[in-house]
């Protein structure tokens, strides 16, 4: 793989996912995320010095599944990861790779400009950054 092209992050993401409210239930906003068929959620910031919050499937599931919580009454930002681990598009694909074992994530928003361009995961980095290396 040395020797072939560098693949980068802006190239692998994709846009599956929706942005949400910290204050929206866990039940309203997974019915707009499977409506959706999104990947996450990504938290809005409440100002320019806030930072993105992140839910995936596992956060619902370990924190609102698992202990028996109501899924009307539980509120996003109880149960988000805050802040959490972002990459940039220009970031080559390998760098993301080791990010993600380092810290063991599977998901990172994708920042540009201070805003959300995307997300990429772990499969997006697998199935679309190595079929571009190996073409």
């Amino acid at each position: 793989m040395s020797n072939k092209q560098k693949v980068t992050v802006g190239e692998v993401m994709n846009q599956r996912y929706i942005r949400v409210d910290g204050l929206d239930t866990v039940a309203e906003a997974f019915r707009r995320m499977y409506k959706a068929d999104a990947q996450c959620m990504i938290v809005q910031r409440r100002d320019e010095s806030d930072e993105f919050g992140l839910v995936l499937h596992t956060d619902i599931a370990r924190k609102v599944i698992g202990p028996d919580r109501a899924p009307e009454r539980v509120r996003l930002y109880e149960i988000m990861s805050k802040p959490t681990l972002s990459v940039h598009p220009g970031m080559n694909i390998r760098y993301a790779a080791r990010l993600f074992e380092r810290f063991h994530i599977r998901v990172a928003p994708v920042i540009e400009a201070g805003d959300v361009a995307g997300i990429v995961s772990d499969l997006d980095i697998v199935t679309q950054g190595l079929s571009q290396l190996i073409e």
